[in-house]
């Protein structure tokens, strides 16, 4: 893949040595992890075992880091204004390193959109602390300690607005936000036309390699209160120049709310609006639905 290249690793565990080594190398990349697993949960965002420090050091070293996560879910970064790019590859599996090489030589023309936010800061989440989590031994298995054991979670600070439903109420920016992602070529979408029930717009791919996109369709507000919703997105594949239509059905039950047994969409306005991702959307669409009520099937 770099028959050239002159690769040297280091494992971290002395920051001084990755220093070392990052001043001499032309590109430094740090690998990242946290793993995660069932029955125990992070006691915060940053990465474990020093590694947030590790890569400020190099990232001061080297202008040219690039680091690659391998998290199971949001990290804070706060050396990332110090690093060139930064790759969240999840936990990739047997053949990671093959597809993170590739991603990384320019080999393939990386299309990933987050599927969660990642917070800028944990005083904009719902809860600052886990609860239960300085009272609690963990357990695998998720049992209680005692048979009487009781852990109380009011879940009605957020109820359903989840990740980029909750920054939108609350009005945060996310450090990522849902949807977010890069590609080595660019994309552009316009010409939404909607009527609530399904839209229509196109998709251009304005770069000049062949490239992949999520194309993201968003309700914006109801009856005049903002109410971030996804309703619609299609994996969408171009070659440099090119352009399609796309169309998307929209689930009624993701413009309602569920009261009583019943879904209820009220008589309202309704705004919509095709985004790169959760934060950066385009021009706003209005539609009038009439009010509806009906059973769950």
């Amino acid at each position: 893949m770099a028959p050239k290249a002159d690769i040297r690793f280091r494992d971290g565990r002395y920051i001084a040595e990755a220093v070392a080594q990052a001043k001499a190398a032309d590109v430094a990349i740090v690998f990242a992890t946290q793993w995660s697993t069932e029955g125990l949960d992070q006691p915060d965002l940053s990465l474990p075992n020093g590694q947030d420090a590790l890569i400020a050091a190099v990232a001061d070293a080297n202008p040219n880091t690039i680091v690659v996560l391998e998290t199971g879910g949001p990290v804070l970064m706060p050396w990332l204004e110090k690093t060139a790019a930064v790759i969240e590859a999840w936990y990739p599996g047997a053949k990671g390193g093959e597809a993170i090489a590739a991603a990384l030589f320019g080999k393939i023309n990386p299309s990933g959109r987050l599927p969660i936010t990642f917070p800028a800061s944990v005083d904009t989440l719902p809860r600052k602390a886990i609860d239960g989590f300085a009272d609690l031994e963990p357990d695998f298995a998720g049992d209680p300690p005692t048979p009487d054991a009781k852990l109380t979670t009011n879940y009605n600070i957020e109820g359903s607005d989840l990740g980029y439903r909750w920054n939108a109420r609350e009005g945060h920016k996310a450090l990522f936000p849902f949807g977010y992602g890069l590609s080595y070529t660019s994309f552009d979408s316009k010409n939404l036309v909607t009527d609530g029930k399904t839209a229509t717009f196109s998709v251009s791919n304005t770069g000049k390699v062949a490239g992949a996109t999520v194309a993201q369709l968003y309700l914006v507000s109801r009856a005049g209160n903002p109410k971030l919703r996804l309703v619609g997105f299609q994996r969408v594949e171009l070659e440099a120049g090119a352009s399609t239509s796309i169309s998307l059905s929209i689930d009624p039950r993701l413009l309602a709310d569920w009261r009583n047994g019943k879904w209820v969409l009220p008589d309202a306005e309704y705004v919509f609006a095709i985004g790169d991702n959760a934060e950066r959307l385009g021009a706003k669409v209005s539609v009038r639905l009439e009010g509806q009520r009906w059973v769950a099937r």
